[in-house]
């Protein structure tokens, strides 16, 4: 599995090269699918951040590698009957975009003494098959996120297009990141971007992301029929 380090060494390089001076990019690898395995050679390289959007894998794994320091992230929809197995492993939730998650959210997290951070998914680009809130849903969200303890906003989430037109996207993360600038000034712990995978990370450094998740690049295409 020499090609996992040999993929993020790569990748570590060229965001070194977007990001210019910034140091506040955190690499996510996407883990989803992949095996124990391939967790623990990318651990190896130094990654401890990673992802997972199935709520009983996400569980699943952080049991198997319990004695790592591994920060999970949950990136995928989220059903609430499932938040009871994400909210104890997960250190960020990306894609919270309804009351009623936040409302869960945080009844879970009272029971685990634990402020759960969480990111608002936005449907920057409009696609009917993405998740998220439109931008002239979020200050209402925003608001509403406010009256329970156990849960704190720390960013926004959003996905590109697919598409090679790199206007197209780069408009779609600038959008979330223009959104983001003007909410911190009244919801300061809004620090976040959690923006660009695998086909358009730099992109979305060069439009100020602070959370890259990259998947593929990292381990390779993807199985799903086998879960490998």
């Amino acid at each position: 599995m020499d090609f996992i380090k040999k993929n993020l060494s790569e990748i570590q390089n060229k965001i070194k090269l977007y990001a210019s001076n910034r140091n506040d990019i955190l690499l996510i690898a996407v883990s989803k699918t992949f095996p124990i395995e391939y967790i623990k050679e990318a651990y190896d390289f130094g990654i401890r951040d990673f992802a997972e959007n199935k709520a009983q894998e996400l569980r699943y794994k952080a049991q198997e590698l319990s004695d790592l320091d591994i920060n999970w992230h949950f990136i995928g929809r989220i059903q609430t009957n499932k938040i009871k197995y994400i909210v104890p492993v997960a250190k960020y939730i990306h894609s919270v975009y309804r009351e009623k998650e936040i409302e869960e959210i945080d009844k879970v997290a009272k029971k685990y003494n634990k402020i759960q951070k969480i990111l608002i998914e936005l449907n920057v680009s409009g696609e009917e098959s993405k998740g998220g809130i439109t931008e002239n849903e979020l200050k209402d969200l925003l608001e509403f996120s406010k009256q329970f303890e156990n849960v704190q906003v720390v960013g926004l989430m959003t996905m590109a297009p697919y598409t090679d037109n790199e206007e197209i996207i780069r408009n779609v993360f600038l959008k979330l990141k223009s959104l983001r600038d003007e909410y911190i000034k009244y919801y300061p712990n809004l620090k976040e971007l959690s923006m660009g995978m695998s086909n358009d990370y730099h992109i979305a450094i060069e439009a100020g992301s602070t959370m890259l998740r990259i998947g593929s690049s990292i381990f390779g295409n993807r199985n799903y029929s086998t879960g490998g």
